[in-house]
């Protein structure tokens, strides 16, 4: 088996890690350009533990900024096995209400304007993202907040806008409406890139706000989703620790593939392959890459 290694996105608010053993920030370069900051390396308990601020520190870089390749290849190049997504979001249900996490299942993808795939033109691959979240991780990060004692629902759909600017009422009413359970901005392509580099992925969707929806509470805006945010911010913290002192220290095989994504995925032969694209993939793709046995 694999040694495990926990790779940590935080979004808005959560820029650190505490109680983290030999830490250092490394810079980790990417094929894929400049990823969003540094990456933390350190250890909880022994495991190896690996952490990049999505927004960079000191909240620099708009959803449609990021470097979302870059961001995924750093943290495949850091060794991550297992990535939970730490997102800030809003709450298209009643039952949601701010200071709630959601371990969402699925996601809908209304983004337009990002890179969302390491393959293309020379090199074509097509994964499977039925089921863009692995049940085990999801498994340990369920657990982690239930011992903490944070109020956790498990299970439902993150819808995935553009931004920068927050819905119009209308579009939170239609969101609604399509039984979508959170709303935020960064978390596609992010799963699905993931799973192109073959990691299991996970994401703790932390409720800032009610969108714009809800008649009796006001209108979502920067001032309100911060203070809200800090308390939430304390939360994850609390359950990133405890996920990792309770994590597996050898990688489980995933249930659903996510960690073999590629194996069925490759479609152009071999002969036929761009070699500056595959030379790009060597951390992404390097595993499946390795056999020049023919197209996936």
């Amino acid at each position: 088996m694999t040694q495990s290694v926990l790779g940590i996105i935080g979004g808005s608010g959560f820029y650190n890690l505490p109680g983290l053993e030999k830490s250092r920030w490394e810079t980790v370069t990417s094929p894929w350009g400049e990823p969003s900051d540094q990456v933390l390396f350190a250890e909880i308990d022994g495991l190896p533990i690996r952490f990049l601020p999505r927004h960079g520190r000191g909240h620099k870089i708009s959803p449609s900024g990021i470097n979302y390749r870059a961001n995924i290849d750093v943290m495949k190049r850091a060794g991550v096995t297992d990535l939970v997504s730490i997102s800030a979001c809003g709450s298209l249900k009643e039952e949601y209400p701010p200071g709630h996490f959601v371990l969402v299942d699925q996601f809908i993808d209304r983004t337009f304007a990002r890179e969302k795939s390491f393959f293309g033109n020379g090199l074509i691959a097509h994964v499977s993202v039925a089921d863009p979240v692995s049940p085990l991780l999801v498994d340990a990060a369920e657990a982690a907040a239930r011992a903490e004692k944070i109020d956790v629902t498990r299970g439902g759909t993150y819808i995935v806008m553009e931004g920068p600017q927050f819905s119009t009422r209308a579009e939170s009413n239609l969101y609604r409406s399509w039984g979508c359970s959170v709303i935020g901005m960064t978390n596609m392509p992010e799963a699905k890139l993931a799973r192109e580099a073959e990691i299991c992925y996970a994401v703790v969707a932390m409720v800032t706000d009610y969108d714009c929806w809800h008649e009796e509470h006001a209108h979502v805006d920067v001032a309100s989703v911060i203070a809200v945010m800090k308390g939430n911010t304390e939360k994850a913290q609390r359950l990133v620790v405890r996920l990792a002192r309770d994590f597996p220290k050898q990688h489980p095989k995933c249930p659903i593939g996510s960690d073999t994504a590629l194996e069925v995925a490759l479609i152009t032969a071999p002969e036929s392959r761009d070699p500056k694209l595959v030379a790009k993939l060597d951390a992404v793709a390097g595993r499946v890459l390795a056999n020049k046995g023919g197209p996936g």
